[in-house]
């Protein structure tokens, strides 16, 4: 693998995308207010700084200094490094669960478009809450023929991006997406900020620091998402950072892309809340906040229709910038192993993501009686469960103990070339106890509380 991103810049561009998704427009909100506003944001900044940051370093390095895809990558430097084959296997549980969080991911996009559409053409104006509720739980998420169609669009529009390679597909489409990005979401803030009249009540609910809601389950919280929120554990970094130029500071780059990720998170949260607020409802509603609260809001706000399609249009745009990175990694795979032209290699892919999808959405309604359920969860909840509960923070966790334990000192010390050993020493302390240790405690007791009903 000889090709690399343009500029550095490029790469904070591809890997800011990779990071900056769904779960920022509404899950970082929800769950800062319902966990002590800026109290719960301290605690996840430390938390971006002990695991997040650590362990994103050491993806970034060892897809950088392999120059290869995951699978390929965490074997030859498993061998490099006199340690057992076996460390191929982080590569491809990596690769499958990017293709298990897309299936269902896609799914979920496929939402953002029905709505980024129907809100520019005004079919929710005028409805009430309960209206719009039962457009989004009876009328959309019944009808399979609708999200097929929307599931296949976004499905397509992926396709063509990473098929398009490395500087056609994903260089120009994340210079083009992530600008449009962050001009829509400052756009919105201005909104929030000087036409709801309840933006002081929403900055109070996301940075009042409220100690007595600080948990330990939001503790918990505020680990597993640091770690989720960089794409951590999936090896999309990894397959990111083969492309990264030699002479780029793997240290600040990735520092650059935390912060772009939590700047991103925040905003967002400047911009619901004194929506949500504004029209009397609920903040802490989940993934119903965005596709039945706030578009309640749109429906009755004057300009709702247009506010609510640009904020749907946002939305799709960060799932889209999410998504070329969870199938990067097996299409880099596929071509390197088999030989085979990319667009090939991606449209095979894109096809088996496809029909793992129709099997989610199917469990939404069609296969939704318990027949069809393992573990009491459908297709859809199963993927979700596997990917975010057991195989990221198992990759990420082996990743910094391969990066601290495994790769020769002398290897990671040139690689990350830190300008003195006290923040190399620092770093290698992070991936070698600190950090592994804290996804184990999230991994732990998220499957406790799982399957004991804490």
């Amino acid at each position: 693998m000889t090709e690399t991103w343009a500029t550095r810049w490029t790469f904070i561009l591809a890997a800011s995308g990779s990071a900056i998704g769904l779960g920022n427009i509404w899950k970082f909100p929800f769950i800062t207010g319902e966990n002590g506003g800026g109290a719960f944001v301290l605690v996840y900044l430390l938390c971006i700084a002990m695991v997040g940051i650590p362990i994103m370093m050491s993806e970034v390095l060892i897809g950088r200094h392999a120059r290869h895809n995951p699978i390929t990558a965490m074997g030859q430097l498993a061998r490099e490094s006199g340690a057992s084959r076996l460390w191929g296997g982080v590569g491809w549980m990596g690769v499958l669960a990017g293709i298990m969080i897309l299936s269902f991911y896609s799914v979920v996009a496929g939402w953002s478009l029905d709505y980024t559409v129907e809100l520019f053409a005004g079919n929710f104006n005028g409805m009430s809450s309960d209206e719009v509720g039962v457009a989004f739980g009876e009328g959309l998420l019944q009808d399979v023929t609708k999200l097929t169609i929307w599931h296949t669009v976004f499905m397509v529009l992926t396709a063509i991006v990473v098929a398009l390679g490395i500087h056609k597909g994903l260089e120009n489409s994340v210079k083009l997406m992530m600008p449009a990005l962050f001009v829509l979401l400052l756009a919105m803030l201005v909104y929030s900020a000087t036409q709801t009249g309840h933006f002081g009540q929403g900055f109070n609910y996301l940075f009042d620091f409220d100690f007595s809601k600080l948990s330990w389950n939001a503790v918990l919280s505020a680990m597993g998402h640091a770690f989720f929120t960089l794409s951590l554990g999936m090896c999309a970094i990894m397959a990111y950072g083969a492309y990264m130029p030699k002479q780029a500071s793997i240290g600040g780059t990735v520092i650059t892309v935390a912060v772009l990720d939590t700047l991103v998170a925040l905003i967002a949260g400047l911009v619901i809340f004194p929506i949500v607020f504004a029209n009397g409802m609920e903040p802490s509603a989940g993934p119903g906040l965005l596709f039945v609260s706030l578009t309640s809001a749109f429906a009755q706000l004057p300009g709702g229709q247009f506010v609510g399609g640009v904020f749907f249009l946002l939305v799709s745009i960060a799932a889209l910038s999410s998504s070329i990175s969870l199938i990067e990694p097996s299409a880099a795979w596929v071509t390197e192993r088999f030989n085979m032209g990319r667009v090939g290699a991606v449209t095979l892919l894109s096809l088996i993501v496809w029909v793992f999808g129709i099997a989610c959405l199917l469990s939404l309604n069609v296969w939704s009686g318990a027949e069809y359920q393992l573990f009491g969860m459908g297709v859809f909840d199963l993927f979700d469960f596997l990917t975010a509960n057991i195989m990221l923070p198992l990759g990420g966790m082996l990743i910094a103990i391969f990066a601290g334990w495994v790769m020769k000192r002398s290897v990671v010390l040139n690689e990350l070339a830190l300008k003195s050993l006290v923040r190399f020493n620092l770093w290698r302390s992070m991936v070698r106890v600190i950090s592994p240790l804290a996804v184990f405690v999230v991994f732990v007791m998220t499957l406790y509380q799982k399957f004991s009903g804490a």
